[in-house]
């Protein structure tokens, strides 16, 4: 089983979120006894902003079992079809394509994704299982 991760759980277990910390590091300990954890280069990019080097983000990665699997074209593509959907029925622009390219790179890469917003992952991914980590 590969689970791609979310960056809201990843953060709900760093910094303690104090509604999903314990639901998220229970869904992020069971994901990875069931098999490989993995996050997308956005993943990476959203959390590397909460730190001073590059370094602590790597290590981080590797502490937890995290394998960093690139984009594709395919994944911009879809990212950007279904981001074009969602703006065309009304969609605001609080959604980023960040979201998106997380979204496309789960279906094309793992059997679920490990998320808090399954709403909005179910509704413009069908066919992505999303894991929500209930408090």
């Amino acid at each position: 089983m590969i689970s791609a991760l979310d960056t809201s759980v990843l953060i709900d277990v760093l910094w303690g979120d104090p509604l999903f910390a314990a639901a998220s590091r229970c869904a992020l300990e069971d994901s990875a006894r069931a098999g490989a954890l993995i996050v997308s280069p956005v993943v990476v990019a959203e959390l590397r902003q909460a730190y001073e080097r590059d370094e602590e983000v790597v290590e981080l990665l590797v502490d937890l079992g995290i394998h960093v699997i690139p984009l594709e074209t395919r994944d911009g593509l879809y990212a950007g079809a279904v981001h074009r959907r969602y703006r065309k029925a009304g969609g605001t622009r609080s959604r980023v394509v960040a979201d998106f390219l997380i979204g496309a790179h789960a279906v094309h890469r793992a059997d679920r994704l490990v998320a808090r917003d399954r709403g909005f992952f179910r509704d413009y991914f069908s066919g992505l299982t999303v894991w929500y980590p209930a408090p």
